[in-house]
């Protein structure tokens, strides 16, 4: 093949460089070099002709694309995946979704502009063009792309079609400390970024994209008229409208010509990583954990197993969905044909009423605020309502405890050894007495519990992970009517571990295993198992255990050994497992006691190195020593040891007190401290709430530390355990 082309002086241009798509071949404009399926030649034959010719065909190197196979096999026409044992990769679920779901409401976005609903098969497509759409503006397979951005149906959008081109997602929400956004995105090595709106972009703008290599920004919601552009910032924006397009027109091509022998491909594989998760706390040297497509694939084939949800049954989103926790269960919800509707923690009591969901997958906190909205709804009811109210509560509680000790699901920490006798009139006392209760519960039902569940208005259960559910929340709920499930799992574990079913649902467990998971409890010195019962470290094997922390190999084996036990850092137990009596259901049940490690998990789910805390604070030279607590709370707290001769200076130049430190008012100190935190943590990432101040040091004579002068947590919080309760009160 030979074309033509007169050009004046084209000697003039001293690198003979010329981009053909200015010129034009009989009417039509000459594509661009890489559309052509092979190499062109340019030869100057005269000074103002040039002759352009295709080069033999064997020196054309195809691209590389990665694909799902599933997915994308209408570009693979010697390969047809859609049932869920082919998936290699986890956009591949779409694929299937769409063949048996496809005009099933998938999503409902009602608080974005616009509004967004999507059937199953509409979501396949927009994830295809979105994909596609990313690899034309030049994403390759396994780069970085960093989702910074917040719950919505464009973040599950973008999210899978990243990972739909090979790519690796690296997340994070927009409400994150810019700092830390900064710190992921230089740690991972992204190339670009992908955000919620200008208004986030625009936070960024200042300190994050003068510091960060950023290739290019993709928009998912607004245009583009309100970017706050600064000089020098010449990086190419898209928003998602323009990546759709650009998506929806490669594709066209490539299904509707040759094209796509231009390229090579090759199928994603379930060991190649989906996402990098940065744990929280990632001041000084942070934790990516790599998730691989494979670990993803566990999480969806065996969830259904705990939560058995059916097509068309509804699920409210509330929680961020870089959470790890959140991102697997949307992918298990999809996989099997449910509806999903976004929401937020302000919309969250009217959407419950509104939408009327089968289920609520949540932190902790969330059946906190509900349980804590209920009671003061009861509070401010007439005198006579509320001591009805709570004493059917009080008969509903200790109904649900003999039904529970009658049905084997009493969770016991021993091995017993009763009698078949004393077991057989355990049974029937248990019998006799809800039998009595039974009257009064049905009574508290009609005039009590069904008006909270309609306003609660979960049909089938709520499912809580991210944190330990408090007991008395979980009996609560029990009680009333409304199923609550609550699981164990970690960042590192894709997250979920084990859970509890519905239709054995101890309370005060995490439930038994997942399918294919393994887990058994070792001394914390000699690293040995222990019998069924006995307190110790938890330690998992599974498919769903991370493939390691990135670019942080001492760390990897600092917690995951090479038989693939992941050390989770939490201490727990095994229910021994009893043929007969109270407990003859719950063995085997994982209970979960604390963590072994210094980070604290808030009930929102949330994880907090206190070190970060600790250190700003001990700049102050009023605080001698600090421990930050909180585990499963909602905020946190801290335990002071003041420095008593510089409190005492710091009072005498208020001149509120005497020179006698005895004499020091507690409301003056406890306004002297309040000011010395929040001037010194301001910038950290988490606050402190309530503290308290002690007057005992923490030393390794009294136990409360370690020969190497570590502060023991645990002894500590065991011995101011009331005074901590006292002020989170």
């Amino acid at each position: 093949m030979a074309i033509t082309l007169r050009i004046s002086n084209p000697m003039a241009n001293p690198a003979n460089l010329y981009n053909l798509s200015k010129f034009s071949l009989f009417g039509s404009a000459i594509p661009p070099l890489g559309h052509f399926p092979c190499r062109l030649k340019l030869r100057f034959d005269h000074p103002r002709t040039v002759r352009v010719s295709c080069c033999s065909p064997q020196f054309h190197t195809p691209k590389v694309r990665k694909c799902c196979p599933s997915l994308e096999s209408a570009m693979l026409p010697n390969v047809k995946h859609s049932n869920s044992s082919d998936w290699k990769a986890v956009p591949d679920i779409w694929k299937t979704a769409s063949e048996r779901y496809g005009d099933r409401v998938a999503v409902v976005d009602p608080y974005h502009n616009p509004p967004s609903e999507f059937t199953y098969k509409q979501l396949e497509q927009e994830i295809l063009c979105f994909s596609e759409g990313l690899r034309v503006i030049g994403v390759n397979p396994e780069d970085k792309l960093a989702l910074f951005a917040d719950n919505s149906c464009r973040w599950l959008i973008a999210d899978q079609g990243i990972m739909a081109t090979g790519a690796i997602n690296v997340v994070r929400g927009s409400k994150s400390p810019i700092e830390v956004l900064l710190q992921i995105y230089t740690h991972s090595e992204s190339k670009a970024l992908v955000v919620d709106n200008p208004d986030f972009f625009n936070k960024l703008t200042e300190d994050f994209i003068k510091k960060a290599n950023v290739q290019f920004v993709v928009l998912l919601w607004d245009d583009k008229s309100s970017l706050n552009i600064t000089e020098g910032q010449n990086m190419p924006i898209y928003n998602y409208l323009e990546i759709i397009d650009m998506g929806k027109k490669s594709r066209s091509s490539l299904l509707s010509s040759s094209k796509n022998e231009n390229y090579t491909y090759e199928e994603i594989r379930s060991d190649d990583v989906g996402a990098i998760i940065y744990t929280s706390g990632t001041t000084g040297s942070p934790k990516g954990v790599m998730l691989t497509h494979g670990n993803f694939l566990h999480q969806i084939k065996n969830l259904w197993n705990f939560v058995p949800a059916q097509p068309g049954d509804r699920f409210l989103s509330v929680l961020p969905p870089w959470h790890v926790y959140e991102r697997a269960c949307e992918y298990f919800i999809f996989s099997n044909g449910a509806e999903q509707v976004y929401t937020n923690i302000k919309r969250l009591k009217e959407d419950l009423v509104q939408y009327q969901p089968q289920y609520l997958i949540s932190v902790p906190l969330i059946y906190e605020t509900l349980h804590s909205a209920i009671m003061k709804q009861l509070s401010s009811s007439s005198a006579v309502r509320k001591f009805v109210a709570l004493n059917l509560i009080k008969l509903s509680l200790l109904y649900m405890e003999m039904k529970n000790i009658s049905k084997g699901m009493i969770l016991a920490k021993m091995k017993k050894h009763n009698s078949s006798i004393l077991d057989s009139l355990e049974w029937f006392w248990a019998r006799a007495v809800s039998t009595i209760l039974w009257p009064i519960h049905r009574l508290a039902n009609m005039l009590v519990y069904k008006k909270i569940r309609s306003a609660i208005a979960i049909s089938k259960a709520g499912i809580s992970g991210g944190g330990s559910l408090p007991d008395h929340i979980d009996k609560f709920f029990e009680a009333i009517g409304i199923v609550v499930q609550n699981g164990y799992g970690l960042t590192e574990t894709s997250p979920v571990v084990s859970a509890r079913k519905s239709t054995c649902n101890v309370l005060g467990t995490v439930g038994h295993p997942l399918k294919h998971t393994e887990i058994k409890i070792v001394d914390l010195k000699t690293s040995q198992v222990v019998p069924d019962g006995t307190h110790g470290i938890i330690k998992v094997r599974g498919p769903q255990v991370m493939k390691g922390y990135y670019k942080n190999p001492s760390a990897t084996l600092n917690v995951l050994d090479e038989e693939g036990w992941f050390d989770t850092g939490d201490i727990g137990w095994i229910a021994p497992k009893n043929a007969t009596g109270r407990s003859r259901l719950c063995g085997g049940m994982v209970v979960i006691v604390g963590r072994s490690k210094d980070t604290i998990v808030l009930s929102t789910g949330e994880n907090v190195e206190p070190s970060e805390l600790e250190e700003a604070a001990l700049r102050s030279t009023l605080i001698q020593q600090i421990v930050v607590l909180g585990q499963d709370q909602r905020r946190l707290c801290a335990l002071i040891v003041p420095n008593k001769d510089e409190l005492l200076l710091a009072s005498k130049e208020l001149s509120t007190v005497t020179s006698d430190s005895s004499d020091l008012k507690m409301n003056i100190v406890n306004k002297l401290m309040r000011d010395e935190l929040t001037k010194w943590t301001s910038e950290c990432s988490f606050q402190i709430g309530p503290f308290l101040i002690i007057d005992e040091a923490f030393t390794v004579d009294n136990g409360l530390m370690t020969p190497t002068m570590k502060v023991r947590r645990d002894k500590i919080t065991n011995l101011y355990s009331d005074q901590i309760a006292e002020i989170y009160r």
